[in-house]
C-alpha cells in the first residue's frame, strides 16, 4: 500500500516537469576538464573519475552526478530532492506524506540547514541582520560525568553518549504551536588577530554562545557537568562517494600512537549502525559519529526535525515534556501502513539524492599560482590529514559511484585540533582532551572534512562559514584557526609571504 500511494504522489507531482527537468539533470556534466591526480601531473587519467559536473553557479552543490543516465534513477534522485528541499509541517489530515514534524525541532526542511545543498553558517554580529539567524547551526548536549559501564558503551561503539538530562543530547530551538520550546540561543564574538611573520594580519572572532533552558522556571536546567557542541550544517556534495572508501584504507591511514613521530595521529570512530545492529567505521558528521548516509539522514529526520522512521522510531520527547509526550504526530494517518512519519519509500529517496549530489569539477587546476599553492599544501603537512585521493570500492546498489578516481582531501579520521577549537561549558572553558562527547571522539577531536568543493561555498551561500561551528569567515580563517595536531602546519602557513598566500588561496580555492 505504502508504495502505490507514493508512485501516485510522484506520478501527480512529477508528470508535468519530469521529462523537461530530466533532459536538463543529464546533461549536468559539462564538458571534460581535467582534474588533480595525486602523482603531481595535475592530469586526470582518462575516464577514471565520471561522476563530477562542471557548474560554477550558485547550484553547484546541486546537480546529480554526471554518470547518472537512467532515467528511473533520475527520477528518483528528483524526489528525494523535493522531500529535502520543501519544508514538513505538523501533523495535519491534508498533507499525509509530509507532515509529522516536531514537536521539537531545529528547523522544517533539509535544504533551510543545507542551504542549496551547501554549508551553513554561523549567526551574524550583534545588530547584523541575521544576529539571531540559527538556521543552520545546531548544538549537542553531553554529559560528561557518567558512570563506568556508560563510558564503557562509548568506548565499545554501541553508546553515542549520555545527554543532558533535562533537554537531552541535542538541543532544539523550535517547536510546533503549543509546544514549549527547549532553549533561546544567542551569541557574542570576541575578536582578535594574528600575524604572519611579514607583518600581514587577518582578524579571527571566537563565538560566545549563550544558551539559556526554556525550563529553568521549572527547575529543569542544563546539568553543572554538561558539555556543549555547535555544529554548522556541512556540504552535501560527494557523499555517496566517501561512503565507498574501502575501510580497509581509511583504517590503514589510523596512527593513534604517533608511531612516526610528526605530530600527527588521526583514529577511527566507532561507531553504531543501527541497521546493521553492530559497531561500524564512522564516516559522517563533524565528529564521525554516523556510518552510513542513509542512518546520517535518518538521523536527522529524527534529531533535527523530530520525525520518526524505521530506523529511529521514537520522537525526543522527555519524560518532564507532557506536553511534547502528548503532540500529535504523523503517525498512523489513514493513507499510510506503517508506524512512523519518514516512510521507507521517502528515506529511500532521501538517501539516493543525498549518495548521488556531484562534486564540482576543478576549474584552474593547471594554473601556475594553483599548482604552486598544492605544492605548499603538501609542504606544510596538511596533506596528512586531507588525504588527497582514493579510489571508491564496487558496490551493486552504487553502480555510478563504483570504481571512482575521487580527490576528497580527507582521511575521514579523528585529530585533535587543540583547546581553542574544543567544544566548550557555559563557565566558558573547554571540555577538556580526554572527554568523550560523540562515541570515541572527545571534546578537542574533529573529523578531517573534505575540502573538494570549499572554493564554491560562497557562490552557493555567501553567508557560509567554515569550521565546525562557522566561526570562520574566510578559507583563511579557518587554516588560522587550525591547533593541536595541526599547530605544525600552521605555523608552516604563518611563515608564508604574499606570494605564497595568495598560491595557497588560488589552490584551495579551485578545490
Amino acid at each position: 500500500m505504502q508504495n502505490s500511494i507514493m508512485n501516485e504522489f510522484f506520478r501527480v507531482k512529477f508528470s508535468s516537469i519530469c521529462f523537461i527537468s530530466l533532459a536538463a539533470l543529464s546533461c549536468s556534466g559539462g564538458s571534460n576538464h581535467s582534474d588533480e591526480n595525486p602523482s603531481g601531473s595535475q592530469k586526470e587519467p582518462i575516464g577514471v573519475d565520471q561522476t563530477r559536473v562542471v557548474n560554477t553557479t550558485s547550484n553547484a552543490f546541486s546537480s546529480h552526478v554526471k554518470n547518472l543516465t537512467d532515467l528511473e534513477r533520475i527520477r528518483t534522485f528528483n524526489i528525494g530532492d523535493d522531500f529535502f528541499e520543501n519544508p514538513w509541517i505538523e501533523k495535519t489530515s491534508s498533507t499525509e506524506l509530509r507532515d509529522g514534524l516536531g514537536p521539537l525541532f531545529n528547523n522544517n526542511a533539509c535544504q533551510d540547514c543545507h542551504i542549496r545543498d551547501g554549508r551553513g553558517h554561523a549567526p551574524g554580529d550583534l545588530g547584523t541582520d541575521t544576529q539571531f539567524d540559527f538556521s543552520s547551526i545546531l548544538f549537542k548536549a553531553i554529559k560528561t560525568e557518567i558512570d563506568d559501564q556508560s563510558q564503557a558503551n562509548m568506548l565499545a561503539g554501541v553508546l553515542a553518549n549520555v545527554g543532558d538530562t533535562h533537554v537531552g543530547p541535542q538541543l532544539q530551538h523550535e517547536a510546533i504551536f503549543n509546544i514549549k520550546k527547549e532553549v533561546s540561543l544567542n551569541v557574542t564574538y570576541q575578536y582578535h588577530n594574528i600575524s604572519f611573520e611579514d607583518g600581514y594580519t587577518v582578524e579571527l572572532r571566537k563565538p560566545i554562545w549563550h544558551l539559556t533552558s526554556n525550563y529553568a522556571d521549572l527547575g529543569y536546567d542544563f546539568d553543572h557537568d554538561t558539555v556543549f557542541s555547535a555544529r554548522v550544517a556541512q556540504p552535501m556534495i560527494g557523499l555517496g562517494l566517501l561512503a565507498l572508501i574501502d575501510e580497509s584504507v581509511i583504517q590503514s591511514l589510523q596512527d593513534v600512537e604517533d608511531s612516526d613521530g610528526n605530530g600527527i595521529s588521526g583514529k577511527a570512530n566507532r561507531v553504531w549502525d543501527a541497521i546493521q545492529q553492530k559497531t561500524a567505521l564512522g564516516r559522517f558528521g563533524w565528529k564521525a559519529g554516523q556510518p552510513s548516509v542513509r542512518q546520517q539522514a535518518a538521523g536527522a529526520f529524527n534529531n533535527d526535525m523530530g520525525l520518526t522512521s524505521e530506523i529511529f522510531r521514537e520522537e525526543s520527547c522527555l519524560s518532564h515534556q507532557a506536553d511534547c509526550l502528548n503532540s500529535p504526530n504523523g503517525n498512523g494517518d489513514s493513507l499510510q501502513d506503517y508506524p512512523y512519519e519518514v516512510s521507507t519509500t521517502v528515506l529511500d529517496a532521501i538517501e539516493f539524492y543525498a549518495s548521488h549530489l556531484a562534486v564540482p569539477k576543478r576549474r584552474n587546476n593547471d594554473a601556475a599560482d594553483v599548482k604552486a599553492g598544492r605544492q605548499l599544501f603538501i609542504n606544510a603537512q596538511c596533506i596528512a590529514c586531507h588525504k588527497e585521493s582514493y579510489t571508491t570500492i564496487d558496490d551493486a546498489n552504487f553502480p555510478e559511484l563504483s570504481n571512482q578516481f575521487i580527490s576528497p582531501y580527507t582521511d575521514l579520521l579523528l585529530h585533535d585540533m587543540g583547546e581553542a577549537l574544543a567544544d566548550f561549558t557555559l563557565t566558558g572553558g573547554a571540555g577538556g582532551a580526554d572527554v568523550l562527547i560523540e562515541y570515541q571522539a572527545t571534546t578537542r577531536e574533529w573529523r578531517t572534512p573534505p575540502l573538494w568543493g570549499i572554493g564554491l561555498t560562497k557562490t552557493v551561500d555567501p553567508e557560509a562559514s567554515f569550521l565546525h561551528d562557522g566561526r570562520a569567515r574566510t578559507i583563511l580563517e579557518a587554516v588560522l584557526w587550525h591547533g593541536g595536531e595541526a599547530e605544525t602546519s600552521k605555523q608552516t602557513v604563518l611563515a608564508f609571504d604574499a606570494t605564497q598566500r595568495r598560491q595557497l588561496l588560488a589552490f584551495l580555492n579551485d578545490l
